[in-house]
Formats: structure tokens, C-alpha cells, sequence
């Protein structure tokens, strides 16, 4: 995959033709994949093609396979489903349908396929390049083709996306559509928990996922159920008894509400199904409990897709494209998908090999190992539910007091953290204390203990239970040390934004000075602007995030009704572009105005000329993000006044400042499962560092890796040092010196159909899901 010399990617695709289609059940965030793939193929130079229908339409032909514009695939990112449409294809199945697929093909001079959809879709495509020469002869010798087309169309290259809700395909950590279904998910779980609370009612819900259960599973660690079914790990015998145990012992202590998730393929140890309808009569038989089934059905397949699935279909539309241009007739057909942020390219044979592994696996029993061969992603999340479910608290008691405070402005996301921590601390044997409004409360000794039932239902609620400050400690490390002295804490964790991590180097450095700031602390780094060194993510970006898009998508309608206007909208994020940029992506921005990207006259004029002349094609409508701190002259209604002036007669202009609508909101799925993965994690290491940290009778914490960040990078959540991240923050604008996600912006400015050039010196280089397999 290594270039020898730098290509121009704006003739990377000339006199290619590439065709997009796809297959199989349809997935929110498809149409985000078409759009992306259709825009990029069109941005190398190449002709691209829409296939409706999916296969049929390929076999079929004429109509079926049109040409796509740029225009073609405009307002499609935020409609579910797929616009250019999918179906089950029986004659795709013979050689003799393949054979007409082929001649339809050559025709048109399209040597380039990318398909999206599920397993079975990806292993046909496959199939079909596997005999594409045989196919050839076919034609030749029929007199379809002639031998100079058989030349020009000599190989087929193919790349896959995956589109399917029930994240089913190996190899990658999330499929377009996923996230969306698990947004539906939730929106009906919030809303049956208030009716099932008003009633004292114990609710059953069924989601779909007929060989995976990979939403049931993120459902319950989400809505905090008591009890989940999943294919791939079969409760144990004599379940029955245990599930009555534990929903009895629930209402023991004061939980009004039960919810139990079961994934529609989900079995018993000897293979038979578990039902809603089964566990409905065992709990109304044997509690006399009044219980409801609710089966979700295909709610779960419809509906607007998520910021996260629009992105990622974006991502992995431009990867596509950049894949089929670069392949070889050497290079085997692969799959283009995620790993933690990065995206990666695996061979689809492979994918497709271990997945098939999985059901092999679970029907042999070798449960254990279908878990591990579903990915770390899959594994992490079963681990987390074990943790918190199916326990009792322990006799013994560890005599460790944990601390755990909220500190910075709140955000959606950080209740769940707050849940899984304390939960997991009692699971521990460990005492934990919420110390109320951050490092204030630290202060003035509003601390109190905290029980299982305390954090009960914290899982699902926005901003901060436990009350938050944006007061750094240094001016009040005097009494914040009595108090831990005081109140005997151990160990404290501070979840929270940039004033978490700041604090928390506030305390390290105070340690010299006071002993009894010599005690482990973690930083789960929790704003909505997604800002703290040492994390790729922090909780509550993924839900402001898509309060953000919600609202340019209304935006966009409105304006698409009105024509010819540009909304200037203003985000969050501080001096941080996370935000801004992000919903960009999902929203189909025109531009997005950051701080980190320097903003000049020259910028904005190019952008103003962009619109002018986009307001002379069938999109009559522009979209421009600013991140509230992008530039201190260039302020929001600067540049409203500008575009006003310049776009007279052309276009008017309407400005919206989003505000802290964009702190607020139920956490999404994402929020919600992130936090409690985060709160469960923390909590271990410190159990681990007490245990290190223990000398003589006491706890004594000095060395750098006693107070860490708890932070995802890449594809791991990993502990670093506060000290040693020092150096990689840009204090005075508080944000870390290097972001990953700057190098997605190109790719907004490419499907903003912006004339610049994309550094295709770092794309995705080919990986082996077998190999890696073995080493996760």
C-alpha cells in the first residue's frame, strides 16, 4: 500500500466508472455511505453510478443503473433507510443472473463495485469478482460483448461496507446503522420507564438481533436492565429461579421498575428459544408480578440516523473510493470498517470467515469463545454487564472510602459514570462518598455515602445528579485536605471537562506540600467539548453532537422550503472544533469555522463565492458552522453581516446560536454506555492502585501514574499519567496540542464539493482480522 510518488487525487478516478449499490436490510446511515461515495468518486475525477434496487437492479439493468451527479445525492444524510433502495435477489443467486450483471457492467464501462450491506450481500459480491473472467468468456462466446469491451473490463475490483443494524459482521467495532437502531431502542425504554414506574410494573423488551446480541447487550448496559438474553452466551441452568431472585431482591429495595432485554435469537443451553412470552409467564406465574412485553420489530430499522452512522457512513465512503481506486487484480476484495476511530481495511473473505466462526462457535457450545470472536468491542461490553449485574454486594467490607465528584460545566452522560462507579465500588467492598458541587463541595464538606439505590436510574438522566462547579481547588487546597483527612477518602475520582483535568494536575502538585493529597485519583474526562488531553472522546460529546445535528436538519428543511438562504449557526466547544467540525460531517455543511484551522478574509470570500454559485444549481440553500471561539473579530454576527452584504439579491441570511441547549438532553446510547464502561474501569484501577499505594497501615500516593487519565485513544481505553499530558496541552486555549479528528476535515470540504486536496499519504493500509484477532 506504500506510494512511491505522490498522486493527485482529483485524477485518481479519470475514465473510471464506479458503481454503488446496496443489499440486503436496509440501515440508517446508508444514504450518508451512497452520498460520500458518489461525491468522492466524482471528486477523483471518476463517473459514478447508482445501482437501485440492489442486485435485481444489476441484473436487470437498463433504468435500474443511472448515472449520480453531485446534486443527485443532496438532502439524502438525514433519511433513514436507503433512498436508492434494496431487495432480495433470487436470480443474483444463478451464474446466469450474475452473467447479465456482468454484461449491464461492462456496458457502461464500470469496473469498480462497492456495495453496502450485510454479510450475505458481501459474500455474493465476492463470489461475482471471483468468477468475473469466467463471466467474461460467457459473454464473448455469446456474442454479448465484444473482445476490445472483454479487454477494457478485464478485472472487477470490489470493496464492501457493512450496513446492518445488528453489528453481526466481524472485523469491525460498529456497522452503519447500529447507533441509530440503538437511539430507537432507547427512545422507547425511556419512555416505557415512566410508565412502568407510575404502575410498579416489570417490563419484557424484545430487540432485534436474531445471531447477535449486540443490542440487546449495549440496551441493557444503557437503560441499566436487570437481566439480558444474547445468542452468543446462554444463561446458565436453573435461570429461572435466579431471574425471580433477582427481580424480587430489586423490588426488596425499593426499585419499582424491571426491565428485561432479550435479543430475538436468544437460547437456552440446550438450543431452545427464550421468548418474551416464556419469561412473561414465569415472572407473572411465580412473582404475581403485572408484566408487559413489548416487541420492537422493525421501529428499530427505521427513523433518522444518528450523527455517529452519518460520519461513519461519510468515512467510510471516501475510504471506499480511495480503496477500489489504489486495488490491484492482486489485491483481495476487502471491507472498509471501523476500529475504535481509525478506519481500517480488512480482507472480506476474512471478516466473513470468523463471523461464520461465531455461529459455529455457539452452535457447538463454545460460548465463551463466541464471545471473544464477536471483537475487544463485543468482549469489553459483556465483561461491563457481568459486572454490574447478577451480584450481590459482598460481606466483607474493604474499609476504603472512594470520593467521586462532577466538576466543570455537566453534561449528558455523566450520571452513568457516576452509577457504574459507585456500583462497582460496593461490588468492591469499598464505602463511596458523592461529594456535591465539585471541588467546592470538597471544600465545605458537602459529602455524603452513597448506596446501590442511590444511584438507581441515573443511568438515563442528563447533566449532573451529583451538582457541579467550575472552581479549581488550588485557592482551597487547605481545607480540601482536612476534609480527606476528615472524612478519611481514600481515593477520588473526578469526572468531569477541562477544569477536571486542570484540578486534578492541582492537587498532584499540592501533594509535596500536603500528605493528604497523597491518595490515587482518576479523571474521566466528561464536556461536550471534547477537549481534555489524553482522550479521543469524552462523555457527552456524542450527545451534544447530535443535538446539534437535529437541529441544522431542521434548519436545512426550513431553508430548503424558503430557497436561497444560508443559516450561520453557532456551536459550542470553546476553543475546541470538535463540535463544529463533527456536525459539519453529519449535517452537510457548507464550512465550519474552528480556531484550530486559522480563518481568514481569503476564507470567508471563497466561501461566499461558493454559496453564490451554489444557489445557481437545484440546491438552493447553504449551511455554515462556527465554533463559538473560532476567532475573537470574526464573531457570529460579523460574518452574518458579511454574507448578508454579499449575497444581496442572491441569497439572505438567518444566524441561530445554539447555546446550552447543547448541554442538555437525555445522554445518547453512546453517552450512556461510554460512561458506564468508564465509571466501571476507574474504579478497578483504583482498587489495583490501593492495593500498590498501601504501606505501613496507610495509604500513601506519590509517584505520577497515582493520578491518571482515564482516556480512550484509538482502540483502547488506557490510564496516563496527568503529569505526564502536561505537555501536550495547549493550556491558555485549553485544548491538547494534537487532535485526531482534523484530519477528517478535508473530507467535509471535499463533499462540500470545495476544490482542494485530499492527503491521501495515510490512508488505511490492509489488516488481518485473523491475525489480529489472535493478539487482541
Amino acid at each position: 500500500m506504500q506510494r512511491s510518488a505522490p498522486v493527485d487525487p482529483t485524477k485518481m478516478g479519470v475514465g473510471k466508472g464506479i458503481a454503488v449499490l446496496t443489499s440486503g436490510g436496509d440501515a440508517q446511515g446508508m444514504n450518508a455511505a451512497v452520498r460520500a461515495t458518489v461525491r468522492v468518486g466524482i471528486y477523483t475525477g471518476a463517473k459514478v453510478y447508482f445501482v437501485h434496487e440492489g442486485y435485481q437492479g444489476l441484473v436487470d439493468g437498463g433504468d435500474n443503473i443511472r448515472q449520480a451527479t453531485w446534486e443527485s445525492v443532496s438532502m439524502m444524510l438525514q433519511l433513514g433507510g436507503t433512498v436508492i433502495g434494496s431487495a432480495r435477489c433470487q436470480d443474483f443467486r444463478s451464474k446466469e443472473g450474475r452473467a447479465k450483471a456482468a454484461c449491464n457492467l461492462v456496458k457502461l464501462g464500470i469496473t469498480n463495485l462497492c456495495v453496502i450491506g450485510g454479510d450475505g450481500s458481501l459474500t455474493g459480491a465476492n463470489e461475482f469478482r471471483n468468477e468475473w473472467s469466467e463471466l467474461l468468456q460467457i459473454l464473448l462466446k455469446a456474442g454479448k460483448i465484444t473482445a476490445e469491451e472483454a479487454k477494457c473490463s478485464s478485472h472487477l475490483n470490489i470493496v464492501g461496507m457493512v450496513g446492518s443494524i445488528d453489528n453481526d459482521f466481524c472485523g469491525t467495532d460498529m456497522t452503519i446503522g447500529t447507533d441509530s437502531a440503538l437511539h430507537r431502542i432507547m427512545e422507547v425504554v425511556d419512555a416505557i420507564t415512566t410508565t412502568a414506574q407510575s404502575h410498579q410494573r416489570a417490563f419484557i423488551l424484545e430487540v432485534m438481533g436474531r445471531h447477535c446480541g449486540y443490542l440487546a447487550l449495549v440496551t441493557a448496559l444503557a437503560c441499566g436492565a436487570d437481566w439480558v438474553f444474547i445468542p452468543e452466551m446462554p444463561p446458565d441452568e436453573g435461570w429461572e429461579d435466579h431471574l425471580c431472585r433477582r427481580l424480587t431482591y430489586q423490588r426488596s429495595i425499593g426499585n419499582r421498575l424491571n426491565v428485561i432485554i432479550v435479543a430475538e435469537g436468544a437460547l437456552d443451553r440446550h438450543g431452545k428459544p427464550i421468548t418474551c412470552d416464556i419469561i412473561k409467564n414465569l415472572v407473572t406465574k411465580k412473582l404475581g408480578f403485572d408484566t408487559r412485553a413489548t416487541i420492537l420489530g422493525h421501529v428499530q430499522r427505521g427513523g433518522t440516523p444518528s450523527a455517529f452512522d452519518r460520519i461513519l457512513g461519510s468515512r467510510m465512503g471516501v475510504e471506499a473510493v480511495m480503496a477500489l481506486l489504489e486495488a490491484t487484480p492482486d489485491t483481495p476484495a476487502c471491507v472498509v470498517s471501523l476500529s475504535g476511530n481509525m478506519a481500517v481495511r480488512l480482507p472480506l473473505m476474512e471478516c466473513v470467515q470468523v463471523t461464520k466462526e461465531v455461529t459455529k462457535a455457539m452452535a457447538e457450545g463454545r460460548f465463551e469463545e463466541a464471545v471473544k470472536l464477536r471483537g475487544k468491542s463485543f468482549e469489553n461490553n459483556w465483561n461491563t454487564y457481568k459486572l454490574l449485574a447478577h451480584v450481590t454486594a459482598p460481606d466483607m467490607k474493604s474499609n476504603i472510602n472512594i470520593a467521586i465528584m462532577n466538576v466543570g460545566a455537566p453534561c449528558a452522560g455523566m450520571n452513568a459514570a457516576v452509577r457504574s462507579a459507585v456500583r462497582i465500588g460496593i461490588l468492591q467492598g469499598h464505602s463511596m462518598l458523592a461529594v456535591h458541587d465539585g471541588f467546592d463541595g470538597l471544600a465545605h464538606g458537602t459529602i455524603e455515602p452513597m448506596t446501590w439505590g442511590y444511584v438507581g436510574g441515573w443511568t438515563g438522566k442528563g447533566g449532573s445528579n451529583l451538582g457541579t462547579k467550575r472552581s479549581l481547588p488550588a485557592s482551597m487546597i487547605e481545607e480540601i485536605s482536612l476534609n480527606i483527612a476528615k472524612y478519611n477518602i481514600h481515593a477520588l475520582v473526578i469526572i468531569g471537562g477541562f477544569e477536571a483535568f486542570v484540578g486534578g494536575l492541582e492537587l498532584v502538585t499540592a501533594r509535596e506540600k500536603y500528605e493528604e493529597l497523597c491518595i490515587p485519583l482518576v479523571v474521566i474526562p466528561a464536556t461536550v467539548s471534547n477537549n481534555i488531553p489524553g482522550s479521543d472522546f469524552s462523555i457527552g460529546a456524542d450527545t451534544a453532537l447530535n443535538t446539534i445535528t437535529t437541529t441544522c436538519d431542521r434548519i436545512k428543511q426550513s431553508a430548503a422550503g424558503t430557497k436561497r438562504r444560508v443559516f450561520i449557526i453557532e456551536t459550542m466547544g470553546g476553543y475546541c472544533g470538535y463540535l463544529a467540525t463533527m456536525a459539519g460531517l453529519a449535517a452537510g455543511a457548507d464550512a465550519a469555522y474552528i480556531y484550530e484551522e486559522r480563518v481568514g478574509i481569503h476564507d470567508l470570500e471563497t466561501n461566499v463565492e461558493h454559496l453564490l454559485e451554489k444557489m445557481k444549481t437545484t440546491v438552493k440553500r447553504g449551511l455554515i458552522l462556527r465554533n463559538e471561539k473560532c476567532n475573537a473579530n470574526y464573531t457570529t454576527d460579523f460574518i452574518f453581516n458579511l454574507y448578508s452584504e454579499e449575497g444581496k439579491g442572491v441569497f439572505d441570511c438567518r444566524k441561530n446560536v445554539l447555546g446550552h441547549m447543547q448541554q442538555g438532553g437525555t445522554p445518547t446510547p453512546f453517552d450512556r454506555n461510554f460512561g458506564t464502561k468508564m465509571g466501571a474501569k476507574a474504579v478497578l484501577w483504583l482498587t489495583e492502585k490501593l492495593k500498590e499505594c498501601y504501606r505501613h497501615g496507610r495509604i500513601f500516593a506519590n509517584t505520577p501514574d497515582s493520578a491518571c487519565v482515564l482516556g480512550m485513544k484509538k482502540r483502547a481505553m488506557i490510564f496516563q499519567p496527568l503529569s505526564d499530558l502536561k505537555e501536550d496541552t495547549d493550556s491558555e486555549h485549553r485544548i491538547p496540542k494534537t487532535q485526531w479528528w482534523l484530519k477528517l476535515r478535508p473530507i467535509l470540504k471535499i463533499l462540500a464539493k470545495y476544490k482542494i486536496s485530499l492527503d491521501t499519504s495515510e490512508t488505511a493500509t490492509m489488516e488481518h482480522v485473523i491475525k489480529k484477532r489472535g493478539t487482541v
